[in-house]
């Protein structure tokens, strides 16, 4: 047997990398799993400074649940056998944001119900706008559920039968349902907070997008592996080795193999060269058309969808290990949301300035109290830049100054509107800007969300035309740039979707090969 051949590569060992490999090698593929990093889990992972561990991104996850009320997430964790491998804790609250200008600040609780009657408590007379919302959340999350199973090959008339409010409200902005919902527009401030973490305002995100992710989120509440992120991406690569896939860390993929125009394997930037009939990659579509494929097979159209969409917000993040506990500092929330404004649109322009300071700052010992030695806290603050805001503001020269001024900035915004000192307490201290995230994970500017999904360019124009932008034959893409958007769990369940498509494609390819062996044997 050749050692060097496989049935699949998968290029990227982040989230929908692991889970793709995994799907494949328990539906007996033989499998290459390559990873350019030394360890998985891409921004799944952590990094030690001193004598804390701190994780590398905001690792919450969404469309879990429990094992009562359970999501997406659960179940293909349960699908794949991992499900009593890690163990997960619930967060206590949804969000507390503030709002720096309004001097205001507001903490939802998780489960529709109590959100509704929170909301109403600071905004009377929102109850009724608020119900309509999660009515019309609820079946827009049920039809996107319905699209990814049939693999966005649907029937639009059962669409429009099955979910008529999800039809009327597909093409608008946010804004504009809540504004025909009749939502008083405080309200609107304090529910779309929640945008940050789909990185668009209420006046470009989609209503879809925003309602199935933020009724998944309310819903299912959240949960955090009592080991951190990276504990579930450990899991998945031992589960992968384990059942007799093969990971390569240090290993950089080159270029992609063709041979006589079909995919034909890789070679790594150091020589060597495996082999496969079949390919998924989890890296952004900039690099894997502009430098992976040969010029010759990528089509135009391509290139020009790539070229068309708008690259996501840039990830700017502070690491603080303190040597003062939660407790004593007056940390009492596992988050803090730091906005000039509730407005999403002006905050929005404050994120597309250099000048930014807000921030979501995360104390992690509030929900895993032994996640640093007793005495300390770690605490992580992450900032989005918008546009070229920081490339074209800081230089190679000015580097190093212009990253500690924002994180000066960041920390001291935190500082004044909560009115909690850390700074005189830091032990240790590492700043992440989009120079760093994009030497990390080769993600154009330091992208840490992928494309925006604004406008026409959403999740369901995305999932609909999932076979017609599959470009090149056996080859899949998954990951934070893929048809499901960026975040934690949707990168997971976007590996399941292109492992599910893989093998679909190999078992297309054995009933051709089945087929011809079979005319050549008649003749």
């Amino acid at each position: 047997m050749d050692n060097n051949n496989y049935d699949v590569i998968v290029i990227g060992a982040g989230n929908a990398g692991l889970i793709a490999a995994l799907e494949l090698v328990k539906s007996d593929k033989k499998v290459l799993l390559l990873e350019k990093n030394n360890t998985p889990g891409g921004f799944a992972t952590s990094f030690k400074r001193g004598r804390f561990e701190f994780d590398v991104s905001l690792h919450h996850l969404c469309e879990y649940g429990t094992e009562e009320h359970f999501g997406e997430l659960y179940k293909l964790f349960e699908k794949l056998g991992i499900i009593d491998k890690f163990h997960l804790i619930s967060l206590p609250v949804a969000y507390h944001v503030y709002s720096v200008e309004g001097k205001t600040e507001y903490k939802m609780p998780f489960g529709v119900s109590e959100f509704i009657e929170q909301m109403e408590e600071y905004v009377p007379g929102s109850r009724t706008s608020m119900k309509k919302f999660f009515i019309i959340a609820k079946e827009v999350r049920e039809a996107f559920l319905y699209i990814e199973k049939n693999k966005g090959e649907v029937k639009e008339e059962y669409l429009k039968e099955e979910f008529i409010n999800f039809m009327k409200v597909a093409t608008f902005s946010l804004d504009k349902v809540l504004d025909s919902i009749k939502m008083p527009k405080k309200a609107q401030e304090i529910l779309t907070s929640y945008w940050f973490y789909l990185g668009s305002p209420a006046s470009t995100l989609s209503f879809i997008d925003f309602a199935s992710s933020l009724y998944a989120y309310i819903s299912f509440g959240a949960q955090v592996p009592s080991k951190r992120s990276y504990e579930i991406s450990l899991v998945l690569a031992e589960e992968i080795e384990k059942l007799g896939g093969t990971i390569k860390y240090f290993s950089t993929v080159e270029e992609i193999l063709f041979k006589d125009k079909k995919i034909a394997g890789v070679k790594l930037v150091d020589g060597p060269i495996y082999t496969a009939p079949h390919i998924i990659s989890s890296v952004s579509p900039t690099f894997l058309y502009g430098k992976l494929l040969p010029e010759p097979v990528v089509p135009k159209e391509a290139i020009k969808l790539t070229n068309s969409r708008v690259l996501g917000a840039r990830g700017f993040s502070i690491y603080l290990g303190l040597n003062q506990s939660a407790e004593d500092l007056g940390l009492t929330e596992y988050s803090y949301m730091i906005y000039h404004s509730l407005d999403s649109d002006k905050e929005f322009q404050n994120m597309s300035s250099i000048k930014n300071d807000s921030s979501v700052a995360v104390v992690l010992n509030n929900i895993l109290p032994n996640c640093s030695p007793k005495g300390t806290t770690m605490m992580r603050f992450t900032s989005l830049f918008f546009g070229d805001a920081f490339s074209k503001n800081v230089t190679e020269k000015s580097y190093f100054e212009m990253k500690e001024k924002i994180a000066e900035n960041i920390l001291t915004c935190f500082e004044e509107t909560t009115g909690i000192s850390i700074t005189p307490y830091i032990e240790e201290i590492e700043i992440s800007s989009p120079v760093t995230f994009a030497r990390y994970s080769g993600h154009p500017d330091g992208v840490i969300f992928g494309y925006k999904g604004t406008g026409l360019d959403n999740k369901l124009p995305r999932l609909l035309r999932m076979e017609e932008e599959n470009y090149i034959p056996n080859l899949r893409t998954c990951g934070g740039f893929d048809v499901l958007l960026s975040g934690f769990s949707s990168t997971y369940l976007s590996g399941d979707l292109a492992a599910k498509f893989t093998l679909k494609d190999i078992k297309e390819m054995e009933e051709v090969e089945e087929e011809e062996l079979h005319d050549r044997n008649r003749d």
